[in-house]
């Protein structure tokens, strides 16, 4: 139900002003506004505009209004304020438009009532007005400016309120294109990213995202340059130069309450391809496969997303690469898999192994005697190697039973 000026103010402190006034006001309201309309054009550059006869009428309708509301006021507290109040309204919603606050309305409020107050106070002798009567007018036009910056208050922050809805489905509108596979062209992504005012970044990553436990909603606090959509199937975002200053710390902040997967950095013209990445990452966040604690980044976790788009295919390189380790006890065996992987990805140097793994060098030498024993030269092929290292990054990011079940 809209809240109207009339059911809004009980006070009606026009209804002290002697009515008879109200007939010798009418006849001077088109000088009065004449002069009111010239010093608010001089005194608020931004209102002047010659050549805007829309805003122009604008102006004149709102003073003019305001004027003959206030004498029909006067001759009748209870007449309606619905006409002033919608021209008010517009003049609320012009300044929004404008890219305005509302300080210059006001500024604007007060001019036309000093022209007002002034011509009043140099006629009170001929109309015989008393001082009594010069404060209940004086009180009168104070409630009156309230009222009617109340109303333009109304227009401004609905018309606000309505950009921003505007703007928002734009930005959304403006991420299902950037997502969308095949990609768009490139004049439509910058058409609609001109009205997202969104400026087209160089590279960006997309992410993922799903809230964590059952606590309330929260909406990530982002900044004005991500693209978001968390209340779609699947929440995602768009991160323009995901790789600069304070960024990462940034979605880290911003996402705490959430499990997030950051696909890898790409052209804009690729952000379907992050948004891939981003997306066989979150499952296995899910299933515990990968870490879940902190945003995921697809770029730290490659082998195992690449592996894991066809986990039949780990499964079988497994059994075929780790075969030597079957009959290692579970415990041990676990041992063996961590420290043949640093050693693959450390060049077999025993010391940055044991610094890596906090344990003494001479036992990953003694580990890695096992090692060989068990593989033998297999242990040093190159082919071998890199499907060893890749196989154990999978298992070893695996629930301890999936790794013992061999």
């Amino acid at each position: 139900m809209t809240t109207t000026l009339e059911n809004r103010s009980p006070l009606k402190p026009w209804a002290g002003v002697p009515s008879e006034l109200s007939t010798a006001f009418r006849p001077h309201l088109d000088a009065l506004a004449e002069e009111m309309i010239e010093e608010i054009l001089a005194g608020i550059p931004e209102y002047s505009r010659p050549r805007d006869e829309e805003y122009a009428r604008l102006v004149r309708l709102a003073v003019e209004g305001a004027l003959h509301q206030f004498v029909d006021l006067i001759m009748d507290p209870d007449s309606s304020w619905e006409p002033v109040a919608a021209v008010y309204r517009e003049i609320g919603r012009a300044e929004a438009r404008e890219g305005r606050g509302l300080d210059i309305l006001q500024t604007s409020l007060r001019l036309g009532a000093r022209v007002a107050w002034r011509r009043l106070a140099a006629e009170s002798e001929r109309y015989d007005i008393s001082r009594g009567t010069l404060a209940s007018i004086a009180e009168a036009i104070f409630a009156f400016l309230d009222e009617i910056a109340r109303a333009a208050t109304e227009g401004y922050t609905r018309a606000r309120a309505q950009e921003a809805g505007e703007l928002e489905h734009r930005r959304r509108r403006l991420l299902d294109l950037l997502l969308a596979e095949p990609p768009a062209a490139p004049q439509a992504v910058a058409d609609l990213a001109r009205l997202a005012q969104w400026r087209v970044p160089r590279t960006v990553a997309a992410v993922v995202l799903y809230e964590r436990g059952r606590r309330p909603f929260s909406q990530p606090s982002l900044p004005p340059d991500v693209l978001a959509d968390v209340n779609r199937r699947e929440p995602c975002l768009l991160v323009p130069d995901p790789d600069g200053p304070g960024r990462g710390r940034m979605l880290e902040s911003a996402l705490r309450d959430w499990v997030a997967a950051l696909g890898p950095t790409v052209g804009t013209e690729e952000a379907a391809k992050s948004l891939r990445w981003a997306r066989e990452a979150l499952p296995l966040a899910r299933r515990g496969i990968l870490p879940s604690g902190r945003l995921i980044r697809c770029a730290d976790h490659m082998p195992a997303l690449v592996m894991f788009k066809d986990e039949e295919l780990v499964r079988t390189v497994a059994e075929l690469r780790l075969a030597p380790l079957r009959g290692v006890r579970p415990r041990h065996r676990e041992r063996l898999m961590r420290t043949l992987l640093s050693c693959l990805q450390n060049g077999f140097n025993a010391t940055e192994v044991a610094h890596r793994l906090h344990v003494h060098p001479q036992t990953v030498r003694y580990r890695l005697h096992q090692l060989q024993d068990l593989f033998g030269e297999r242990l040093y092929d190159p082919e071998a190697r890199m499907e060893m290292e890749m196989v154990l990054t999978v298992r070893l990011t695996e629930p301890a039973g999936d790794q013992s079940s061999d």
